[in-house]
């Protein structure tokens, strides 16, 4: 059975039995901020198990994909190197929602196992909790297992929690016996640790909620939550105890022993951590996860460049990483549409990522070279190694392999010193969304109430009735006059913050009360909270009032978020299809969009974009909006962003036209114009980076480009006056110094370049006034048989130096020693030339310390024909003459 098969056996088998299947959430969890990364299947339905949230079915099957590289749950190191451990990797997994509980849970598993995967009964053992006799006797009833084949733990490995407080309990796990070819003994034996038994699927039994360190109670509901590795499951069922010998990974193993031409085989951990780190990468990106050198970004970094290491020391010189991705792309995207959504952008980053590394190859080796040169006693500085490791990606592996072939060592106490330090500081740091401790209060404030209404799609007003009051985070019965709060109602027409777009403004009210709202939130999806102020009265729980948004600022909004959609689509028809949005801010005045692209985008570039937007708003073509289940709309073509969590219904926005189909088609709950024309004109005015391999654009659109253009014809107008005020300014300087000199003016040039122009004529003239003036006191005084050549100058420009003593060298071609020292208020420049008939008994490099040292400076240097040297002691430059003349001297 090939793991498609396994995968969809699964589904299927719980499908006839009742369960929703539902797709894998996203890698980045959108519902718990205190997570990296999905690491297990119920991280999705958190939300469910502890109350916060309600779904139409209460039994739900996944096959969920996880990734286990960063913080508690941390697989990097051993990956390659073990059968089983793995940075990317399917969880398949059964829940209930307070439905059925363990009889059902136990009996659901063993027929699986047993019937439909045709497993051997006599080949698994189970263990339960010790405590849960209930699980002992339903395992014994169900399987008809023995004594000795159904195992009792009291460990923590058979009781399972979502954290200090919350649901948990005890939990069953299934294992298969390799037999007595292998090492290892049955779960719980001081053995336990081989090869021989493998956990192949682990049952959660919630029936309690822990209150605190000494209470736990009973859950009125109690749930289930499965997990089984598809891994494990598929080499099980392909009769080997290496998950690396399957077909998950079989076909990518073997592109890459292609590329690499290597001797190495299957077995070699390069090409397992190849495989491996490739599916993880591939399947952060297309979630949304770009490398960088922060948080999550950073973590898919480090995997990358993990395998990319390993190919180097295949001998690769040329990327291939992103030539083993077709492979994957065939392998999974029927399971997985998201990875031929963004197989482009995919590509690319592999590719500049890989191109990347070998470049920070080449720097790290460079580095190598020159520390191994301050190396004592063959041992490297272990902080050193650090730094390449942690501030150039330079692998501690690959610089251990370099220095091992100079028979030198690597300080690795150091090292991992630093390695712990800056774990430290990651963890701290790594505080996700910030708001686990808002989400708490706002538990309790919303508990047993029933969730908002948003009619606003539709309505701009409506009667409402107040269902909560929270004034300085608690909740209350009243909030009156002067009192900033915030009101929950049973409906309203207020958008909710939410997507990239800010809530809605406006007010409530009634015959006693106004309250003017400057913000509207949204809470666990659901609850609307209506931020603001009290300006008028009082208001109850449970009073009517009328609701009333800010329909102008509405309508700006609305104009952005419609031209964010069709900046999207004519980025990725102009740039092409790696391009996808990363972040949006949308508001009444301008609209921020971020996405995947690596350059800088040219004036061309922005133009053809720009334009493309405009038609688009001028084909006057009704906006559509439909309300469709996810997998439809993804099936029609609609765009889903990265990362985001959507609900089983979705709202699919088409707008314009492009030759026979639709111009943009992208999920999204957010508000919308009813005509493209409604937007009336776009421009972009800003572009910039804001990530590796993200840029950011800012736009307006209607009245916002009236008002852009506004400022700017007024910044203009400034610009000019001014422009033309230095023009002037440079004019009469000029004919200060030269009053002879005729200027001329291109009227048909740009203010800026006739100031610019203008600008070079003054410093030119400067330049060579300067020069003249300065030359008026060179002196040229006879020493014995030499000539010394001497100017002691004011600001002569440093850029003429070398042109002062070529042009003396060419009047005194023998015998000559030339100085220039030139001064301003806080500074001394020398420059000393030798003619080379005499470079024998005169060297410029010491006449050039001599002076340097008078006026502070560190002897400068340069070689025996021309030297140079500054210091900063400019009132003892009259001394430096009689100095050299001494040396002159003294040498002849």
């Amino acid at each position: 059975m090939n793991s498609s098969a396994v995968r969809r056996t699964f589904l299927n088998y719980f499908k006839k039995n009742n369960h929703e299947i539902v797709h894998s959430g996203p890698l980045v969890p959108e519902n718990d901020p205190t997570l990296m990364f999905a690491n297990s299947g119920m991280v999705q339905f958190k939300n469910i198990f502890t109350g916060k949230e309600i779904r139409e079915y209460s039994r739900a099957v996944t096959a969920q994909k996880c990734v286990r590289a960063g913080g508690k749950h941390n697989d990097l190191e051993n990956v390659g190197y073990t059968t089983r451990h793995h940075t990317f990797f399917e969880m398949l997994g059964n829940f209930s929602f307070g439905d059925y509980f363990k009889d059902s849970a136990i009996e659901l598993a063993w027929n699986l196992i047993t019937k439909e995967y045709g497993i051997d009964k006599n080949k698994l053992v189970v263990t339960v909790f010790e405590e849960d006799m209930e699980a002992y006797d339903l395992w014994k009833k169900i399987s008809g297992l023995k004594d000795d084949k159904i195992i009792k733990i009291n460990t923590s490995d058979n009781f399972w929690s979502m954290g200090d407080t919350g649901p948990c309990g005890p939990c069953s796990e299934i294992f298969y016996d390799h037999g007595d070819k292998f090492f290892g003994g049955p779960p719980g034996s001081k053995d336990e640790e081989g090869d021989r038994f493998i956990e192949i699927w682990n049952l959660v039994f919630m029936q309690f909620e822990q209150i605190s360190k000494e209470e736990r109670i009973k859950l009125p509901k109690p749930s289930i939550d499965t997990g089984m590795g598809l891994e494990r499951i598929t080499a099980l069922l392909q009769n080997t105890n290496d998950n690396y010998e399957t077909d998950i990974f079989s076909s990518l193993i073997n592109k890459s022993i292609e590329l690499s031409n290597s001797d190495e085989n299957h077995k070699s951990p390069s090409h397992r951590v190849i495989a491996d780190h490739l599916r993880s990468s591939a399947f952060l990106i297309s979630d949304g996860v770009l490398p960088s050198n922060e948080g999550r970004g950073y973590v898919l970094r480090r995997i990358m460049r993990r395998g990319m290491r390993h190919a180097h020391s295949l001998g690769n010189t040329e990327p291939i990483f992103d030539k083993i991705f077709p492979i994957l792309l065939s392998n999974m995207k029927d399971s997985y549409p998201e990875l031929e959504r963004a197989k482009d952008l995919i590509n690319n980053t592999l590719f500049n990522e890989e191109t990347k590394f070998k470049q920070t190859i080449d720097n790290g080796l460079k580095i190598l070279e020159d520390e191994i040169k301050k190396t004592k006693n063959n041992l490297f500085n272990g902080d050193v190694a650090f730094k390449l490791y942690d501030t150039y990606g330079f692998p501690l592996d690959l610089t251990q392999d370099y220095l091992k072939n100079k028979n030198i060592g690597v300080d690795t106490l150091t090292f991992d010193k630093n390695m712990i330090q800056q774990k430290e500081r990651a963890r701290k740091s790594w505080k996700g969304t910030g708001d686990t401790e808002d989400s708490k209060i706002w538990f309790d404030v919303v508990k047993n109430l029933e969730p908002t209404e948003f009619v606003g799609y539709d309505q701009i007003k409506s009667e409402s009735l107040v269902k909560k009051i929270v004034v300085s985070n608690k909740e209350v019965t009243k909030i009156k006059t002067g009192e900033e709060g915030v009101v929950i109602l049973n409906q309203t027409p207020f958008y909710g913050e939410s997507g990239g777009q800010i809530g809605d403004g406006g007010n409530l009210s009634n015959d006693q009360f106004i309250f003017e709202i400057y913000n509207t939130t949204k809470m666990f999806g659901n609850y609307f909270l209506h931020w603001g102020k009290v300006i008028k009265g009082f208001a109850n729980i449970n009073d009517q009032v009328s609701t009333s948004i800010n329909v102008k600022k509405r309508d700006l909004i609305r104009n952005n978020h419609s031209s964010t959609h069709l900046l999207h689509a004519s980025l990725r028809k102009i740039l092409g299809n790696h391009v996808f949005q990363k972040g949006s801010l949308v508001n009444d005045e301008k609209l921020r969009f971020d996405f995947s692209h690596n350059l800088p985008l040219s004036d061309m570039e922005l133009e053809k974009i720009e334009k493309l937007v405009n038609k688009i708003i001028s084909q006057n073509i009704k906006v559509n909006t439909q309300i469709l289940d996810h997998q439809s709309a993804i099936n029609e073509g609609a765009i889903a962003l990265f990362g985001e969590k959507y609900s089983e219904e979705v709202r699919v926005i088409t707008m314009g036209q492009d030759t026979d189909s639709y111009f943009s088609k992208e999920l999204c709950g957010g508000t919308h114009v009813n005509y493209t024309g409604d937007i009336n004109k776009f421009k972009i005015i800003n572009q910039y980076s804001v990530a590796s391999g993200v840029r950011r654009l800012e736009a307006v659109s209607n009245i916002g480009v009236d008002n852009f253009e506004t400022i700017q014809t007024a910044k203009n107008k400034e610009t000019s006056f001014r422009t033309q005020k230095e023009i002037h300014k440079y004019l009469n300087l000029i004919r200060k110094i030269q009053p002879e000199k005729k200027i001329g003016i291109n009227n048909n040039m740009e203010l800026e370049e006739q100031l610019k122009d203008i600008k070079k004529t003054y410093n030119d003239i400067q330049f060579d006034t300067n020069i003249s003036k300065n030359k008026k006191n060179i002196i040229v005084k006879k020493i014995g048989d030499y000539n010394l050549i001497y100017l002691l100058a004011t600001k002569y420009p440093s850029k003429a130096f070398k042109l002062f003593v070529d042009e003396q060298k060419n009047a005194y071609p023998h015998k000559s020693i030339i100085i220039l020292v030139s001064s301003d208020d806080t500074k001394v420049s020398i420059i000393v030339g030798i003619t080379n008939d005499i470079t024998e008994k005169f060297d410029a490099t010491s006449f050039v310390k001599i002076a340097s040292t008078i006026v502070g400076g560190n002897g400068g240097g340069g070689r025996k024909d021309l030297a140079q040297a500054g210091g900063n002691e400019p009132t003892n430059v009259k001394k430096i003459f009689d100095e050299i003349k001494n040396e002159i001297l003294k040498l002849s």
